[in-house]
């Protein structure tokens, strides 16, 4: 064979790195196979790795391929796209990364078993340009795809996200001379349209973070370059996350475009994929060590309340006296999420509390009252719960959304329903309601770990 006609192969994982002489039949040949690209920095031809691609490329060569070598190792990103982690795999290998927002990279050679079980999970995504699938993270999740590993011999390597720099810290009126404060008109004009008190503080506190950001310009003057500029930096400065970096695209378009009346626009940074992360949740019995330790009868009540109906922190502080029906044995949900009402449960045993709480504070309006006669605040909710969960000593990250979330997962567990939840719960879609399942523990108690078979001294 002569030298000038060879053709060699080298298979790394998921490409196939093929060189040869330049010859427009062959060229034509290789452009057959999709999404193949030449390479002109290392001066060969990348073809994806499929299931026949390489048996036809030795047929079609034959005599004139002088070197075909497969590696059992595919170099893989481990990074965010932009960066230079670069990682070498054996085929048999599977990597998890647990990240910062809750989910599970999972990186692996072409494996059918493994790509059909990650494709079983809910809110799984394929990354195009990492070529990486990530997953929702907890302990049910990871234990399927260690048995599905262990099926198809493959070896698991687990590691956490490596931490990044430090974020850069919101700017505050200490930062910047002449702090501005929200637009009247903004705020006005939220009102007018009757968004909600939630929806008004949030919009005003991303909108002040913008225009303090641009403290030397006008508003009126700021442009589209800008807005992008500003996007950007929380992005890659602030490190936001994405339900933040979104809440902030809505601040500013209100303004521009509500306000303003100006025309819709898009910028140019795009919206991002919201991370999709499992809820945390308590125990049946955790719930009821921070109930316990709960002595204030008026905290117990309100803690009790929101678990025991499935509430959102802002629908119970909105709660009149009126809402709790004894007869029936609900409590109304008025104008909540969606400026929609509902009705929830009324637990006997959160209805004893109430009336105790009730002989004592004499609430006029609001079921929880604070000074004044003015709704209970959601800051001093979160304290109380924060300070009876130190109490019990529980390690896990409790909010009071932490409750609604239990809630749900506990009526599941006893055999409830999904339909029922989600009406319960105030949900528009049932896909909301299903990460449930995905928490729940139900059905793990039939599992064994393989740990409880060994014989240990």
């Amino acid at each position: 064979m002569e030298l000038h006609n060879s053709v060699s192969i080298e298979v790394i994982g998921r490409r196939i790195v093929l060189k040869m002489p330049k010859n427009d039949t062959d060229i034509q040949f290789l452009r057959s196979f999709r999404y193949v690209r030449w390479d002109a920095g290392a001066y060969c031809w990348i073809i994806p790795h499929y299931q026949n691609t390489l048996d036809l490329l030795k047929n079609y060569f034959g005599k004139r391929l002088s070197k075909c070598i497969v590696r059992p190792e595919y170099e893989v990103n481990t990074g965010n796209t932009g960066s230079t982690s670069k990682r070498i795999l054996k085929k048999e290998e599977v990597l998890l990364i647990k990240t910062s927002v809750g989910r599970l990279r999972v990186l692996f050679a072409s494996n059918q078993g493994m790509t059909q079980t990650i494709k079983e999970i809910p809110f799984h995504h394929w990354d195009v340009r990492n070529k990486w699938w990530s997953v929702p993270y907890s302990e049910g999740i990871l234990k399927k795809i260690q048995e599905t590993a262990r099926l198809q011999q493959l070896r698991i390597t687990m590691e956490d996200e490596p931490i990044g720099e430090k974020k850069v810290a919101r700017i505050t009126p200490f930062d910047v001379p002449n702090y501005r404060t929200c637009p009247e008109e903004y705020v006005l004009k939220l009102q007018e349209l009757r968004y909600s008190q939630q929806t008004l503080k949030t919009y005003q506190s991303l909108f002040e973070e913008f225009i303090n950001y641009y403290h030397r310009w006008d508003i009126n003057r700021i442009d589209e370059s800008m807005i992008t500029a500003f996007l950007r930096y929380l992005v890659i400065e602030r490190k936001v996350s994405t339900s933040y970096q979104n809440q902030s695209i809505n601040a500013i378009k209100f303004y521009y475009e509500r306000v303003l009346g100006g025309q819709r626009k898009v910028y140019l940074v795009d919206r991002p994929r919201r991370e999709r992360t499992l809820p945390e949740v308590l125990s049946e019995q955790e719930v009821s060590n921070v109930l316990n330790a709960t002595l204030n009868i008026k905290h117990k009540a309100i803690l009790m309340t929101i678990y025991s109906a499935g509430l959102r922190i802002s629908e119970a502080i909105a709660l009149k006296i009126k809402d709790i029906d004894s007869q029936r044995m609900q409590i109304r949900v008025a104008q909540s999420k969606g400026k929609k009402d509902r009705y929830t449960l009324l637990s006997t045993k959160t209805l004893e509390v109430l009336r105790q709480y009730f002989v004592m504070y004499r609430p006029v309006q609001w079921l929880f009252e604070g000074p004044n006669g003015t709704p209970y605040s959601d800051r001093s909710i979160q304290a109380i719960l924060k300070h009876s969960v130190a109490k019990t000593g529980i390690k896990k990250k409790v909010t009071v959304h932490t409750l609604r979330h239990s809630f749900a997962t506990h009526l599941l567990e006893h055999g409830t329903d999904l339909r029922y939840i989600q009406v319960l719960l105030g949900h528009e879609s049932s896909k909301t309601t299903e990460i449930y399942t995905h928490v729940t523990t139900r059905g793990f108690e039939q599992i064994k770990s393989p740990l409880d078979r060994l014989d240990l001294e």
